[in-house]
């Protein structure tokens, strides 16, 4: 994806699915089903992805290239927090700077 991975885009797809290559023979569908909002201010960004997959196979923390049908191609850090009925549990933690002139201020 060219643009900036912001929790707005992230929030205009939630609940919708994305595919994990987690091996060359091996793609796993995950739903983004919740995403946390961090401390975040005007200089930094602070939310946290939450995703729901299978129970198996389940993957070790790691970095994921996804994709997804609006967001095209995406490469997280994926790691795993809780096995639950429903499905094994992945959080994506984001903390990243806002440059000055994204939010119309002086570059």
């Amino acid at each position: 994806m060219g643009g900036r991975l912001s929790k707005e885009v992230f929030y205009e797809n939630l609940n919708t699915e994305f595919r994990v290559h987690f091996e060359p023979d091996i793609t796993l569908k995950l739903e983004l089903f919740e995403i946390n909002e961090g401390v975040s201010t005007p200089q930094q960004e602070q939310f946290s992805l939450m995703f729901r997959g299978p129970l198996d196979p389940a993957f070790r923390q790691t970095i994921c290239r996804m994709e997804h049908d609006r967001l095209g191609e995406v490469t997280l850090f994926l790691v795993p927090i809780a096995r639950k009925p429903e499905g094994m549990i992945y959080e994506s933690v984001f903390n990243r700077l806002i440059k000055q002139d994204e939010e119309g201020g002086d570059a």
